[in-house]
């Protein structure tokens, strides 16, 4: 049995509204922050999904709002993800056929390693190392799927039964 949920379209997995808490930490100088807030992947006319993220990001006790658009688009193989800014320049690619992902976005001088993991219908990870001469962050964001009454995006997907696999912190 794996130890995370494959999914075969990453795409139909993602869509609809989830909550998530970020926490951020500068590993050069011990500071740390977090973010807390709401994604919603939401269709585009091209078949992929609109990212939109917005919520409270805390930095060293100081709250500040913040967001963020991505572009989620159909990849290259079938049920993977091409995922771009909101701009359209390439950030990086995305395959969750197996539950995990591993991938890279270079930035300038620094190095963006990402790490994916799906724990269950509802529960997903994004692991983010950052180095370089300019950043050496360490970003984990946990996802939980918003099943609130009257949101249209709950009926997205339900849980299936007899999914498993660990059990991470839930925000």
């Amino acid at each position: 049995m794996s130890a995370f949920l494959p999914v075969p379209e990453v795409l139909a997995h993602l869509r609809g509204r989830w909550r998530l808490q970020r926490s951020v930490r500068d590993l050069a100088n011990g500071a740390e922050g977090e973010f807390t807030g709401t994604t919603v992947f939401s269709p585009l006319d091209d078949g992929g999904l609109l990212h939109r993220e917005s919520g409270t990001f805390v930095w060293q006790g100081v709250p500040r709002p913040a967001e963020r658009t991505l572009r989620f688009l159909p990849g290259a193989a079938p049920g993977t993800a091409d995922v771009r800014f909101a701009d359209g320049r390439p950030f990086h690619d995305l395959d969750l056929t197996t539950g995990r992902w591993h991938t890279d976005h270079p930035c300038v001088a620094d190095l963006y390693r990402g790490e994916f993991e799906v724990y269950d219908e509802d529960r997903w990870r994004t692991t983010w190392q950052v180095g370089g001469p300019t950043k050496d962050l360490l970003l984990v964001t946990d996802y939980t799927r918003n099943r609130s009454a009257g949101d249209p995006a709950s009926t997205a997907r339900r849980p299936t039964a007899g999914s498993s696999g660990p059990r991470g912190p839930r925000p």
